[in-house]
């Protein structure tokens, strides 16, 4: 279904839906509004981790339609989190602080009440940053307010982002930049799938051409708050470190599981709210905890570099691990330090490679690796900047 189609889709619905129909997850509100359908976590098939890992690489399934239902971290999980927030507090606080003073300093000329800037947080991963980024350009405080709303939607490999959740934001704000929002990048493979979905309104004579190419034509608006690889347009870095918000899932993601596929004539993206995780949920917590700490920064904040067009400054390490491990399909191949994590704690991982031994911001992963008897090598400087990539354990005949 193209963007026009939709459009008309959405308008003509006899049960026509208004962004006021959504919420928030487990965040307030005025932090974001998410586009997804949301379902009931009793509604859907609990699917084994092993099973799961052998459907998608047989291809008989989707990995987005089907989903393993979480269950509360663990407590050293937990306290390896806390310890990770401890460490990472002013340095996450001041990247926000650099990221919405560069938004402020881009948009300060075009952005108004009755046009604002856009924020659209790539779901789950986007979320925290997305929620600290809208805290901090609507802090009057600040010395870089910036009117913005900010909205949270899906994006799948292999499937594109949520056509109908972008069209309903366009609809609802057909005078305003958006800007996509995510955690960080690995591979670079969620930039090439936000690159594909937004092609059709490359022409610049298509009605949102200046939403979504405001930087300019081919120039992707996605902003993250870590990119190793290469591939943002604005980028606080390009280190692969211990970010806080990626050592867990849901509870520090609005309670939101990863999403699930809707084709797009049956309406928006699924998602399942974690509800028996409410007691465990850290979201609230983590953004007014590096909301507060980024209010009490005494440095000025920095104005960014952006970038026009990805350096994919990793492709050389993904392209080696790949011919060293016999790896065809790269989607076995899980780099940074929170992809490393998350695919250990969702999928069924082989090995996992660091490129120190004993680098602090490692600690996590090495514990699940003693606790699940996973074999852990050391590459050293091979991996750099990559801190840590988990390879996915080959299944049947898809390499």
């Amino acid at each position: 279904m193209n963007a026009t189609n939709l459009a008309n889709h959405i308008e003509s619905s006899p049960n026509k839906v208004t962004l006021d129909n959504f919420g928030s997850g487990s965040y307030l509100a005025s932090d974001v509004t998410v586009l997804l359908d949301m379902v009931d976590k009793n509604a859907v098939a609990d699917v084994p981790v092993a099973q799961k890992e052998a459907l998608i690489q047989s291809g008989q399934r989707h990995y987005s339609d089907m989903i393993t239902l979480e269950s509360a971290p663990s407590a050293i999980h937990e306290q390896l989190y806390q310890q990770a927030l401890a460490q990472g507090t002013e340095r996450t606080a001041t990247d926000i602080a650099n990221l919405a003073y560069t938004l402020q300093q881009t948009f300060a000329h075009t952005v108004t009440l009755e046009q604002p800037l856009i924020l659209v947080s790539l779901v789950r991963a986007g979320l925290p940053v997305g929620v600290l980024l809208q805290r901090a350009l609507m802090d009057s405080s600040s010395g870089y307010t910036l009117p913005s709303i900010h909205y949270g939607i899906s994006i799948i490999r292999d499937r594109g982002l949520d056509p109908v959740a972008l069209q309903m934001i366009l609809n609802a704000h057909s005078n305003s930049p958006i800007v996509f929002v995510d955690g960080w990048t690995g591979k670079g493979a969620i930039y090439q799938e936000l690159a594909t979905s937004l092609a059709p309104f490359s022409d610049p004579n298509h009605p949102n051409f200046a939403n979504i190419f405001h930087q300019g034509k081919g120039v992707i608006p996605l902003l993250t708050l870590a990119d190793p690889a290469g591939v943002a347009w604005l980028a606080a870095s390009e280190d692969d470190w211990l970010i806080p918000s990626g050592l867990l899932n849901s509870t520090v993601s609005g309670l939101i599981s990863r999403s699930l596929y809707t084709e797009p004539q049956q309406g928006l993206h699924r998602s399942v709210f974690y509800n028996d995780l409410v007691d465990v949920d850290h979201s609230l917590a983590f953004v007014t905890h590096i909301d507060t700490a980024r209010q009490k920064l005494t440095a000025l904040p920095e104005q960014l570099p952006t970038f026009k067009q990805p350096r994919y400054n990793t492709k050389p390490i993904i392209d080696s691990l790949a011919t060293h491990y016999q790896i065809s399909n790269r989607n076995r191949i899980k780099p940074t330090i929170a992809e490393a994590t998350r695919a250990i704690l969702r999928r069924d991982p082989e090995c996992v490679l660091l490129a120190n031994v004993d680098h602090p911001d490692t600690a996590l992963l090495r514990h699940l690796c003693a606790e699940r008897d996973i074999q852990v090598a050391i590459l050293g400087a091979n991996i750099l900047p990559y801190q840590a990539v988990t390879i996915i354990k080959q299944r049947g005949t898809n390499h």
